[in-house]
């Protein structure tokens, strides 16, 4: 080879290592990693992180990317009632009840509760602390539903003794029966009962107990962060998507570098809604299916669905407009919000449909019109198997809306049929996701709309039975385009509701 041709190809080699260098050097950076807030974050003090034990080896979900996600950061603390002191980290005071060097992983216990002035609750923390199933009264939970036909909610929440949860703490006394970890006034001020009957979380704390560093007798040790949640209205979609957020806001508030292992504190069976639960986090246990005392490093206490603002802005009233997080980045104000954008990502994410797929499709190719079917089904095991009707002319109104949408010529509507009941939630997310419109009458089914797109439109049919704010606000908080059809009873003229769907398409240039 002449040295002439040597030359040009060394060059060449030279050219396609800078060319490849630089394509890299390109997707890093329209590619940014999703930080968690805990990655040298410098908002966050250091003794805030959560510090995996020295002989820790994570086999933990990561986070995934999230287009909407936003730092979670409790310094400075958002305003009092604004969106973010609402649906973000509102957790902003953070009160010690037991310290421990963070630096020892096999150092003392620690527990320490982050409280929502705002949202009136605490996410609590905490290291080195023992569960006794045997002390927890409760129905072993998981098991399959036809099994447990009639059993009594009460068997299916949980009734602590003292010392079913033990933690790791000088001047312990090794008793399940000895001194309190958490006294009485503390919890009045950072977990008050609010209007919660039985507060199944502040009842965890009041059993805890401390003991000597030699008592805390565990035949197994979970190393990584887990997350404790106890669920009530556990089959209703509405009141799980509550239970979801608080576990995930939870995580974020706590700093968990990726997604906690999960226990369920309730005796409660198992439901099709499990299959999130098991998709969102790194695994999914029952609190009786331990047999035996187990001791966490990192356990962090989630609280109830009805302490969170999705629930409480039922009855209170939360200014939030949804928007998106370039928004709420470029032109801050305390009454907008992403965080259901974030947290709808991460739903469909955790069932890997977060693509680009999923973002708006163009007129030319047509709308998806979804209309969210209400069916029977056996719910839980004091259920009869019927739900109530809320539109006793469903079947007429969906047959209308497939004749009337046939004979359009300037789009191509695609009506499809939302049996929700039957389907997969995998299934459920991506209707919802890929719906242009979505329609349905009051019901659970509709709280999927938290993971719909910032442009889709929603037609509430509302019988005069259920005039009730839920899918209003969410999509309020959303920032969807809502609209209502309040009905005198439970029938709804078709073409009114025609009328109704045809100025939406409208807006959508149909």
């Amino acid at each position: 080879m002449s040295r002439q041709r040597r030359g040009l190809l060394v060059r060449a080699v030279l050219f396609l290592f800078a060319l490849n260098a630089a394509s890299f050097a390109v997707y890093f950076l329209l590619h940014p990693p999703n930080r968690s807030p805990t990655d040298a974050d410098p908002f966050l003090p250091l003794e805030t992180l959560a510090i995996p034990h020295k002989n820790a080896r994570s086999t933990l979900k990561s986070w995934p990317s999230l287009p909407s996600f936003l730092p979670w950061r409790p310094s400075p603390a958002p305003p009092l009632r604004s969106c973010e002191a609402c649906f973000g980290h509102g957790f902003s005071r953070t009160v010690d009840v037991l310290r421990s060097s963070p630096s020892d992983g096999n150092g003392r216990g620690w527990f320490r509760c982050h409280y929502s002035e705002t949202l009136r609750s605490s996410v609590c923390e905490g290291g080195r602390i023992r569960m006794d199933p045997a002390r927890i009264l409760m129905s072993d939970g998981g098991e399959g539903l036809e099994a447990v036909i009639g059993r009594g909610e009460e068997e299916e929440l949980p009734r602590y003794l003292p010392g079913a949860f033990q933690i790791d703490s000088e001047g312990g006394d090794g008793g399940g029966d000895g001194k309190r970890a958490i006294d009485e006034g503390f919890l009045e001020k950072y977990l008050p009962h609010g209007a919660v009957q039985y507060h199944t979380m502040r009842a965890l704390m009041e059993s805890m107990r401390v003991v000597g560093h030699e008592q805390l007798d565990c035949t197994q040790w979970i190393e990584e962060p887990t997350v404790l949640v106890t669920r009530f209205e556990y089959a209703n979609l509405f009141h799980t998507v509550t239970d979801w957020y608080s576990a995930y806001v939870s995580s974020r508030v706590t700093g968990l570098p990726n997604r906690p292992n999960l226990v369920f504190v309730d005796g409660h069976c198992k439901t099709p809604l499990e299959e999130t639960w098991e998709a969102l986090f790194s695994s999914v246990r029952y609190a009786k299916n331990f047999s035996s005392p187990v001791c966490f490093r990192h356990a962090v206490f989630a609280p109830l669905g009805y302490e969170t603002a999705l629930f409480k802005g039922l009855t209170e009233h939360i200014s939030c407009r949804g928007t998106s997080a370039s928004d709420v980045r470029e032109d801050p104000d305390v009454q907008k919000t992403a965080r259901l954008s974030e947290f709808g990502e991460m739903l469909i994410a955790a069932f890997g449909i977060l693509e680009e797929k999923d973002f708006p499709r163009k007129s030319s190719v047509g709308h998806n019109v979804l209309f969210v079917r209400r069916e029977d089904y056996l719910a839980h095991p004091r259920h009869s198997g019927k739900v109530e009707s809320r539109l006793s002319n469903e079947q007429e109104v969906f047959d209308a809306i497939k004749a009337w949408a046939a004979n359009q010529e300037r789009c191509k509507i695609n009506v499809v049929n939302g049996l929700f009941a039957h389907m997969h939630v995998k299934e459920q997310l991506q209707a919802i996701r890929e719906a242009s419109v979505v329609i349905g009458a009051h019901g659970a089914g509709l709280t999927h709309l938290v993971v719909a797109r910032q442009n889709t439109s929603v037609l509430e049919i509302i019988s005069s039975m259920y005039r009730r704010p839920h899918f209003a606000l969410i999509s309020e908080w959303k920032g969807l385009e809502y609209h209502a059809i309040n009905l005198a009873g439970s029938y709804a003229r078709p073409a009114m509701v025609i009328d109704e769907l045809s100025s939406i398409m409208s807006g959508l240039g149909c």
